[in-house]
């Protein structure tokens, strides 16, 4: 059976394809047009629908024709998932966070989980060995500090993020250097601070790097770490499968 989820951003739009159980494609950066190509291409079952935009109706609506069986809004705060939910505002968590969750759950059965997602924000969601998810922490992304440092000062430059293999010294001497360093090597500095003080208070913990800018800090984290790009997808596969199955 195919099915399709999609994950709505506060920047872009990812698919992922499934085969059963296996993703057999994942795409990201998708237009409207292009998200409506790819499901009459894959003519899904069943269809998942995250969005951190509050945009998942809307979309449904526009995408109705094309899936015979269920389309899923997934709605953290009401929508079961296969995972204890531990958060105090669970109508204010974020579908990637809680998807993410998820996922870790899943690919770590029965053991402490940190997920560090390199995105739009910097976060970090733990899951612990008894299946609960948390909580965490969320601070502002690489891009986003970027942007802040050029639109909230007078004169610093707009600067477009390094590729993940390129150096970033330590003492920046000119202003894009100092401006790089801060950022790249100031979120590095502060993810593996974070990572640390997990590790001290849950052991064995596991930690999964997901997000656009995984590729930036996997190199720049103390290990191991695990890179799974596909994590969020793979949890709302689990989200939808799971209800499906009810």
């Amino acid at each position: 059976m195919h099915t399709l989820v999609l994950d709505i951003g506060n920047t872009a739009i990812k698919a992922g394809c499934f085969a059963g159980a296996a993703l057999r494609e994942m795409v990201a950066g998708l237009t409207a047009e292009e998200v409506e190509a790819l499901v009459q291409r894959w003519g899904p079952q069943h269809l998942l629908i995250a969005s951190v935009a509050e945009e998942a109706a809307r979309w449904a609506l526009r995408l109705q024709d094309l899936v015979p069986g269920r389309i899923l809004l997934f709605e953290p705060g009401s929508t079961p998932v296969p995972l204890r939910n531990a958060y105090a505002t669970p109508l204010t968590l974020g579908a990637d966070r809680l998807a993410g969750a998820v996922g870790a759950a899943a690919l770590r059965p029965g053991r402490n989980t940190l997920v560090l997602d390199a995105g739009t924000a910097l976060k970090c969601d733990l899951v612990t060995a008894d299946g609960t998810y948390r909580g965490g922490s969320i601070g502002p992304g690489l891009g986003m500090r970027l942007r802040a440092l050029h639109e909230f000062t007078g004169r610093l430059p707009l600067l477009p993020l390094p590729a993940p293999d390129a150096t970033v010294p330590l003492v920046g001497d000119s202003t894009p250097g100092a401006l790089l360093s801060g950022v790249v090597n100031g979120v590095a500095a502060e993810a593996n601070g974070l990572i640390a003080a997990y590790r001290q208070e849950y052991p064995a913990l596991g930690v999964l790097l997901t997000g656009g800018d995984a590729p930036l800090l996997a190199s720049r984290l103390a290990g191991p770490i695990f890179v799974v790009p596909e994590l969020v997808l793979l949890g709302l596969y689990r989200i939808l499968a799971y209800n499906v199955e009810q």
